[in-house]
């Protein structure tokens, strides 16, 4: 495990903090392997956001739509989508629906997104179709929150251009960190060619075990490499977190006593210390 992380850290340089930002702190939720919190993260994380204050868009940039879903928004015949605003049919203002959760905006998804790709394959400046819109909403939200697809590809890129940071979430798996090893590269790559402002926001620990060794023996790889990039709380396994999306509420408002409600507060308000 040790050697597939080294084989990144001395090689990909990491910036905290970059000039001529937006108004709105843009990071993305990246990892192209499935099932590992990136939505559940996002979207709590959005939530604790708005609570705090800070007006916040979450947009679902990935075609199964989990992201609007889990904040109550479900894809109407005549709404506007990511995949309006991505192919130019509409600007990002038109796109944007008001949630019921304090401070919390979303541009929903739906299965037309996943056309993107292909229509992207030939376009001129593809890589920019989500950054220019959002230049032009910038001023109107403090945190815009990007949910990627669970690949690396067209839509990926896109968010990563548009992003000041970047947050993977992964778990405590062999498997995972080789993931981390292949994001990391599509991360340098987009910095070097298309955004130099990106940067790695920080590393989230999901659906975290204490009682297995393997949790243990990958958390303690990840600090040894990532200590400064690492956030302090890995999210555990947890019912209630489970449960809220299928009732299209995130943690804070389905059950705001449970541990994973408490957990992202404070993933939340590091976040804020760190973009």
């Amino acid at each position: 495990m040790r050697a597939i992380i080294k084989m990144f850290v001395e090689d990909f340089e990491f910036v905290s903090e970059s000039r001529g930002k937006p108004v709105a702190k843009i990071v993305a939720f990246a990892n192209q392997k499935g099932g590992v919190g990136k939505t559940t993260s996002a979207i709590n994380i959005a939530s604790a956001l708005g609570i705090a204050g800070k007006r916040t868009l979450l947009i679902d940039c990935d075609p199964q739509g989990n992201a609007s879903s889990g904040v109550g928004v479900h894809k109407s015949r005549n709404q506007a989508t990511t995949y309006d605003v991505i192919i130019g049919r509409c600007q990002a203002a038109n796109a944007i629906l008001q949630t019921e959760y304090q401070n919390l905006s979303v541009i929903p998804s739906g299965m037309d997104l996943a056309a993107a790709e292909l229509e992207l394959a030939d376009v001129e400046n593809r890589q920019n179709r989500l950054k220019d819109p959002l230049s032009e909403i910038s001023d109107k939200f403090d945190y815009i929150l990007i949910d990627c697809p669970p690949s690396l590809g067209m839509l990926t890129i896109n968010a990563l251009t548009a992003a000041n940071g970047v947050i993977i979430p992964m778990q405590c798996e062999y498997f995972s960190l080789e993931g981390l090893s292949q994001i990391m590269m599509t991360i340098k790559q987009v910095k070097k060619l298309y955004n130099g402002m990106l940067s790695l926001t920080g590393i989230l620990v999901t659906m975290y075990n204490g009682r297995l060794n393997l949790s243990l023996q990958v958390l303690d790889e990840l600090k040894k490499h990532y200590a400064d990039k690492l956030f302090s709380v890995a999210i555990t396994r947890n019912v209630r977190l489970s449960e809220a999306p299928s009732y299209g509420a995130p943690i804070q408002y389905y059950d705001k006593y449970a541990k994973g409600s408490a957990d992202y507060d404070k993933i939340a308000a590091e976040l804020m210390e760190r973009i």
